[in-house]
């Protein structure tokens, strides 16, 4: 679980700064650090221009993504800003599945992540 929560927050880390060229007003929740909200809800990046929320983002890891976890996907493509899950790439189809159980499968954009370690 250390590890998962290891990767899940470097990925937002990361995010953030690589979205910067797209959205001007980026804010994150770490860990105990959950201070930044939209309409009561606690998305792990809030991507915003000129005052406007334009996108949710959330991370998942690879025990992360469950049917409950989609629960929370469906509140949260429900509040008006387009929603993008950020998933481990083998993961990938089991997350598209779980959108589509759910109807989601249209307003939510999936990405994927992988590390690669190379050894000499």
């Amino acid at each position: 679980m250390k590890n998962d929560t290891l990767m899940h927050d470097w990925m937002v880390s990361y995010l953030k700064d690589r979205l910067r060229r797209d959205y001007n007003d980026i804010k994150i929740n770490l860990g105990d650090d959950e201070h930044n909200e939209f309409q009561g809800f606690r998305p792990d990046l809030i991507l915003g221009n000129h005052g406007m929320v334009l996108a949710l983002m959330e991370v998942e890891t690879e025990k992360s993504i469950t049917p409950e976890k989609a629960n929370e996907w469906k509140k949260l493509a429900g509040l008006g800003a387009k929603l993008i899950l950020m998933v481990p790439r083998a993961s990938k189809a089991k997350v598209i599945e779980l959108l589509w159980k759910q109807g989601l499968a249209d307003k939510t954009s999936v990405g994927s992540y992988e590390l690669n370690i190379s050894m000499p």
